[in-house]
């Protein structure tokens, strides 16, 4: 198993990508910690884990405030922290650089950048005593510059940045940093977004499903265990000589 007997922190867990992360390593020997702020999705997602035979334990938690309550949570039921997946986010504006008010940029970039960094720093002493692995969801964005995504690349850009600084900054103490970079990610919020463009044009959803693969390579587009996989991958040991790496996962959308 690629993480037996490992304690991994998800932090930001939903319904999609976060628990498909929580799910797998625990399939893989993980026992996880589990953040976020709405307590049914924790509920069910740890539930999840234990049914694959592994410890769950659910931290309640707004991870754009406050962060100490998880290191608590981690290192009073574990005592150590071998795995770090930052996967919170919260949606930036949608609008062109010259229209968005900047007061939503600096509240997006505090959201989806300075948070991931707390979280990081706050679990770092715990992951510099076991020479752990920090994972960072990005995103495809990185690799285009569409008109209504200035905000969301330059919030995603940084976050990038921190990951690849840190690990500069973490690598001598033993411990990994990396991130996986998804494009389109077929679960039920595309799906939904999907078949709204469908009721707009008087298609069927699949015929939007069609063209958006056909930009692909492998004319399809990723799932959440296509992502989650890639993520488990670079925690695991199997890449113990990775670090400050970028990952895509687009099934080919782009080349980097």
């Amino acid at each position: 198993m690629l993480l037996a007997e490992k304690v991994v922190v998800v932090a930001g867990v939903g319904p999609g990508l976060g628990q498909e992360i929580a799910v797998r390593a625990a399939r893989q020997g993980a026992d996880l910690v589990l953040a976020a702020r709405t307590e049914p999705v924790l509920a069910e997602v740890a539930g999840k884990v234990v049914a694959a035979g592994r410890r769950a334990v659910v931290v309640p938690v707004d991870l754009a405030v406050e962060t100490s309550a998880l290191v608590d949570a981690v290192m009073g039921e574990f005592g150590r922290v071998d795995v770090l997946v930052h996967n919170a986010f919260s949606m930036p504006p949608m609008r062109g650089l010259l229209k968005t008010d900047l007061p939503e940029i600096s509240r997006s970039f505090d959201v989806n950048v300075v948070a991931a960094l707390r979280t990081v720093r706050l679990l770092a002493p715990a992951l510099m005593e076991s020479r752990g692995s920090v994972v960072i969801v990005n995103s495809a964005v990185l690799r285009h510059s569409r008109k209504p995504f200035g905000p969301y690349k330059i919030g995603k850009a940084a976050l990038l940045a921190v990951a690849q600084n840190l690990a500069s900054e973490l690598g001598p103490s033993g411990v990994r940093v990396n991130s996986v970079a998804p494009g389109w990610i077929w679960a039920d919020t595309l799906r939904t977004w999907f078949e709204y463009l469908a009721s707009q044009r008087g298609v069927p959803a699949q015929t939007i499903y069609d063209e958006t693969a056909a930009t692909t390579d492998l004319r399809r587009l990723p799932e959440p265990g296509d992502v989650a996989d890639a993520i488990l991958f670079l925690a695991s040991d199997l890449a113990r000589g990775i670090t400050g790496q970028c990952l895509d996962v687009n099934c080919g959308e782009f080349h980097h």
